[in-house]
This record gives C-alpha cells, sequence and structure tokens, in this order.
C-alpha cells in the first residue's frame, strides 16, 4: 500500500473515483440516446478552454468547463435544428477547438509536457486547486444524473413520447449536454482530453453486456468504471505506464470478459425461454389430439 503515501497518488486516486462515477453516470444516457462519440467532440473543443487557460493565467480546468459547455450547447442546437449541413458544422466546432487550444497553449507559455498532459491525462500534475475543481463539477453531476434519472431517461428513450407526458424535452437535452460536458472537464486530467469518451461509453456497453434494466446498467457501469479508474491509476504508479491509456484499456479488458460471460448466460435464457413456450403450448393443446399433432401444424 505505498502507492498510497505520496501526496500526488491520493490527490490522483480521490480523482479518478470521481472520474470513475461520472463518466459512465453521463455515458449511460449518451450511448441510450446514440451519442457515444459526443464526449471525444467536447474533448476537442474543451482543448480551447485550457488553452485559454493558459493564456489568461487561470485554472485550466474552470476555463475548460466554461468553453465545453458552451460547445456542449451549440452542438445540441445544432442536433436539434442543424439540416444538411450540421455535420459539417459540427466538425468545424471539434477541429476548430482542437487547434485553437494547442495554438493557445503554446502562446501562453505551455510547453509540450502540458499539452500531452490534458490530452492523455497526468498523475503528477494533479494539483489540490484541481482536487477542488473535479470534485464540485463532479458533485453538480451526480446530483443531476442521478436526481434526475427518471427525467433524463425518459427523453433519451423517446423523445416524443417524453413530450407529450409535458417534459420540457428541449430544456432536458441542453441539461444532458452541459453535463456531459461538465464531465469531460473533470475526466480530463486523470484520463486525457482524446480517451474520455472511452471511459463513457465501454463501461456502459460492459454494463449492457449482463444488465437488462437501467438500475443495473447503471450501478454495474459506475462499478465498472470506479474499479477500472482506480487500477489504472495504481498501475501507473508502479509501471510508470500513460494513466489515459491504462484505464481505456482496462475498461476494454472488463467489457470483453462480459461478453465472453455474457453468451453462455445468453444461450440459457434463450433455451429457458424455449423451453417455457413449448410448455406453454403444451398446456393449451385440446383434450384428444397428441402434442406432437400440433408441433407438426
Amino acid at each position: 500500500m505505498d502507492f498510497l503515501e505520496p501526496a500526488f497518488m491520493q490527490r490522483a486516486l480521490l480523482a479518478a473515483v470521481l472520474v470513475g462515477i461520472t463518466a459512465p453516470a453521463v455515458g449511460i444516457y449518451l450511448v441510450q440516446r446514440r451519442q457515444a462519440l459526443m464526449g471525444d467532440g467536447i474533448g476537442h473543443v474543451a482543448m480551447t478552454g485550457v488553452g485559454l487557460g493558459f493564456l489568461m493565467s487561470a485554472n485550466p480546468v474552470w476555463m475548460a468547463t466554461l468553453v465545453a459547455v458552451a460547445g456542449a450547447v451549440v452542438m445540441e442546437l445544432i442536433r436539434a435544428y442543424g439540416k444538411t449541413r450540421g455535420d459539417l458544422a459540427l466538425a468545424l466546432l471539434f477541429y476548430g477547438g482542437m487547434a485553437g487550444g494547442v495554438m493557445l497553449i503554446q502562446v501562453g507559455g505551455g510547453s509540450n509536457a502540458n499539452l500531452l498532459s490534458y490530452l492523455f491525462g497526468s498523475l503528477s500534475t494533479v494539483s489540490t486547486e484541481d482536487v477542488t475543481a473535479i470534485s464540485v463539477l463532479a458533485a453538480f453531476v451526480i446530483l443531476v444524473t442521478v436526481g434526475l434519472r427518471r427525467q433524463l431517461f425518459a427523453v433519451s428513450q423517446d423523445e416524443e413520447f417524453a413530450r407529450v407526458t409535458g417534459l420540457p424535452v428541449r430544456l432536458l437535452n441542453l441539461l444532458i449536454a452541459v453535463t456531459a460536458a461538465v464531465t469531460v472537464t473533470v475526466a480530463m486530467r486523470v484520463v486525457g482530453l482524446l480517451l474520455v469518451s472511452a471511459l463513457m461509453v465501454v463501461p456502459v456497453a460492459a454494463a449492457q453486456q449482463l444488465s437488462r434494466s437501467f438500475k443495473a446498467t447503471f450501478i454495474l457501469s459506475v462499478t465498472t468504471g470506479v474499479v477500472v479508474t482506480l487500477a489504472g491509476t495504481v498501475t501507473t504508479y508502479y509501471a510508470d505506464v500513460p494513466p489515459g491509456a491504462t484505464i481505456v484499456l482496462y475498461a476494454i479488458g472488463v467489457f470483453v470478459l462480459l461478453a465472453l460471460l455474457a453468451a453462455p448466460l445468453a444461450r440459457r435464457r434463450a433455451k429457458a425461454a424455449e423451453a417455457a413456450a413449448v410448455d406453454g403450448c403444451d398446456s393449451t393443446v385440446p383434450a384428444g389430439r397428441k402434442p406432437a399433432d400440433d408441433v407438426r401444424v
């Protein structure tokens, strides 16, 4: 347990736990909405916020949050109202955000090491100020994703039905986008902006291999997120490997493992359902007729 002694590891582990909770908690709604790559796009935009932080000598986490939220709102508006040129507008937003961030970091006096730490994560650079910002933002994400889970699930499942029931669909869609943006900035110090989308999607996909209900998927995906972020952080301390890549590879490993476990379970469920159907048919065979006759018919 010597990895708990360094102060930077204590900060990194706390940040890892918060990332492991928040990323899948938001990702489950994005996966349901078929917007699995939204986090990747927001990560590109957030890079401009990081660059502005260096340029203005401000905390890059807070600046990235402001820019990512603004970018997420624009993305949601393009999704809702964009027509044939919507994809082009999103592409310009994503690539412009990344290019602008790289340029601003260099102009603001940042180094390539600073750039790489935000792109792929870095444990040693997580400061006390970063942990404070991450904790506040994570609290917001958890409050939204858990407190409004019924409303967010309804909107993610079927917007038209949610609108008929009287839910503020447009406001909830914007809230999902803003929460995803906040999650990206929460995770960027540990996983990195280029890999945060994987942590929002892969644990959810892994959980869906075994679970059927929304509640079970939510709990299992968050559990998976916490386990892989902690495992990746500890591995990085001992093996000196990139934290973001390590965490994502662990998440993919969990997905493969659960997929292998789910295959025989699915076959058992199919056989049980088939047997139940056959038993149901047998029980409804009229008197005087043989079950075999009904099977042939």
